[in-house]
């Protein structure tokens, strides 16, 4: 980790966080105590900040400063706002086109399909605060710098951000493996966003239950599946297909 991105101390994160700074995780002794810990807490849900409670052993592991209880992890991107994603995409005459990424840990997986979306034209990348790769120095690297040219949208609830897209007239679609329908006979030129799952897990069946359309990527023989990069390169390459001017 390097010190430069280390927000140590309970008053410089309290300053980082009226400002607006971009914070990617707060990490807070479990045990803490004093005044201003609510408001940390408070300015930390205002600013849709994850808040991890840890013992000092972890806290200590950053820093030897006096960190008062509080270490916080600056964010290497910003984030924005989904709903102005949106009213971005619309407002150039395109029909949006995101990525959600559902437990997706591995931060190269994450830097390589950040990459594939750029590369793509897609607006924007929407992850949860919690349960996902760190945007960290790796990922950027992953990205070949890619995240610093696409929105990223980071929410509270995934479900929500579901609920956002739908009533913006946004489909939403997954890749699942025993879908019948084709990933080339998916209509990508509507305005959607796809969730790509954890490759063990898939995608949670309450993300799969809200999907308006399930499709399948075809593979040859009986091996399991892609790598979660690569498929969703495969759909994001089919989207832009359909999306180019004949």
């Amino acid at each position: 980790m390097k010190k430069s991105s280390l927000i140590i101390g309970r008053q410089p994160l309290i300053e980082a966080l009226q400002s607006g700074r971009a914070i990617d995780k707060i990490f807070m002794f479990k045990h803490i105590t004093g005044e201003n810990v609510q408001e940390i807490k408070q300015l930390a849900r205002t600013n849709n900040v994850p808040v991890q409670m840890v013992p000092v052993e972890k806290l200590n592991g950053f820093t030897k400063a006096n960190h008062q209880g509080i270490v916080a992890i600056a964010a290497l991107i910003s984030y924005t706002d989904l709903q102005q994603v949106i009213d971005f995409a619309v407002g150039k005459g395109e029909a949006p086109l995101f990525i959600m990424l559902d437990g997706v840990t591995d931060v190269r997986n994450i830097g390589a399909i950040a990459r594939t979306a750029v590369c793509c034209g897609a607006h924007g990348i929407i992850i949860p605060d919690k349960g996902v790769g760190a945007l960290n120095e790796e990922t950027m690297k992953s990205s070949a710098g890619a995240l610093e040219h696409i929105y990223i949208s980071r929410v509270n609830s995934l479900a929500h951000a579901v609920d956002t897209l739908h009533l913006n007239g946004i489909s939403v679609f997954t890749a699942e493996m025993n879908s019948a329908q084709k990933v080339f006979d998916t209509d990508f030129t509507q305005p959607c966003c796809i969730i790509m799952g954890n490759e063990e897990k898939g995608v949670q069946h309450f993300l799969s239950k809200s999907a308006d359309q399930k499709f399948t990527i075809p593979i040859a023989g009986n091996f399991d599946s892609f790598n979660v990069s690569v498929a969703a390169g495969i759909i994001l390459y089919e989207a832009m297909k359909q999306r180019i001017p004949s």
